[in-house]
């Protein structure tokens, strides 16, 4: 089964109600229920998303309803992945960034990097189809993608082109130009492609989009755990971890906590951030480890650490292994 973060959908019942159809119904047809949509890194079938977004559209009698999705969506539809993105040094390492750990968002989706000329070109693919080809799936994922590098470039529209293999089609009540420029229809591959100086561009780092991140993060986490701190640090220290930035000030931040009230608070239920921080270290460790095609350098990277050998060392001190004899250990048990 591939899976898609319901965060990709984001807007989706807003929408289709101001278009007049009812999203209740067309999701319960789809096999969904609208619960599924408010949380935003639960997983909903690729599959079924991909038929409700062609059902949508005809329903709706809009033919780029993706498109018009997309233009409403920020970096936050693509979660993670996008912000993660923001952090690295270049455009370009942001895009493989997001090649890299795509499957976090979407799995069986895939980004191909290439060049044309004096332009790059990032084309998307998947590993499944459907009746109409996947029309609506693949505006809505090209889409999201030219947002992302407008956004993370630092660019106007009309230098991002947006390439999609479908016919040309037209709204009948909303302009694509305002937000897309002018569509590349009928294009040999979907995706987009833009001036190629603009993989040495440094990310404009969204720091509302960051912030607005953290927000949600911890109102769903006073919903998980109302009365639970230890818990709530954690949760906040998993999401952070692969920013390269968790430190007790952005966590205690986003408690809206001074981080001597936080450390005071954890030290009355006896525990401090440095333990809790090493718990989640080795939790996530753990889990990402019986995986076999986790590498034991993009999991430290991922852990926060810039050296894999520093990851290495505190691992051994905290289990007796090496990551990789751990492994060995765990997996030859299975």
């Amino acid at each position: 089964m591939f899976l898609l973060r319901s965060g990709a959908i984001e807007g989706y019942s807003t929408l289709v109600s101001q278009l007049g159809q009812n999203p209740v119904n067309l999701l319960r047809d789809a096999g969904m229920v609208v619960a599924q949509l408010r949380q935003p890194n639960s997983y909903l079938s690729y599959e079924k998303t991909a038929d409700l977004l062609d059902e949508t559209a005809r329903q709706c009698q809009e033919p780029l309803f993706a498109l018009r999705l997309a233009s409403r969506q920020n970096l936050l539809a693509i979660g993670d992945v996008a912000l993660s993105g923001s952090r690295q040094p270049t455009v370009g390492d942001a895009l493989s960034f997001a090649r890299q750990y795509l499957y976090l968002h979407a799995s069986g989706l895939h980004l191909e990097i290439g060049q044309r000329g004096e332009r790059a070109e990032i084309r998307l693919s998947f590993d499944f189809s459907n009746d109409s080809g996947l029309l609506q799936l693949s505006q809505l994922s090209a889409a999201q993608l030219f947002n992302a590098v407008k956004i993370l470039a630092g660019a106007d529209s009309p230098q991002i082109r947006l390439h999609l293999q479908q016919g040309a089609a037209k709204s009948a009540l909303w302009q694509a130009t305002g937000v897309y420029g002018r569509l590349r229809f009928d294009s040999t591959f979907d995706g987009i492609s833009f001036p190629l100086e603009f993989l040495k561009r440094s990310p404009q780092a969204n720091e509302e989009l960051m912030r607005e991140h953290l927000l949600h993060r911890m109102q769903l986490l006073k919903n998980q755990y109302p009365d639970n701190l230890k818990a709530q640090v954690c949760h906040l220290i998993g999401g952070l971890l692969h920013t390269g930035e968790c430190s007790i000030e952005a966590v205690s931040n986003s408690l809206g906590l001074q981080p001597r009230v936080l450390q005071k608070r954890l030290q009355a239920e006896g525990s401090r951030f440095s333990q809790l921080l090493q718990e989640t270290r080795l939790e996530i460790a753990k889990q990402n480890l019986l995986r076999d095609k986790t590498s034991i350098t993009d999991l430290a990277l991922n852990l926060g650490y810039a050296d894999v050998s520093v990851f290495s060392r505190h691992f051994k001190q905290w289990t007796g292994f090496s990551p990789r004899n751990w492994r060995d250990q765990h997996t030859s048990e299975d």
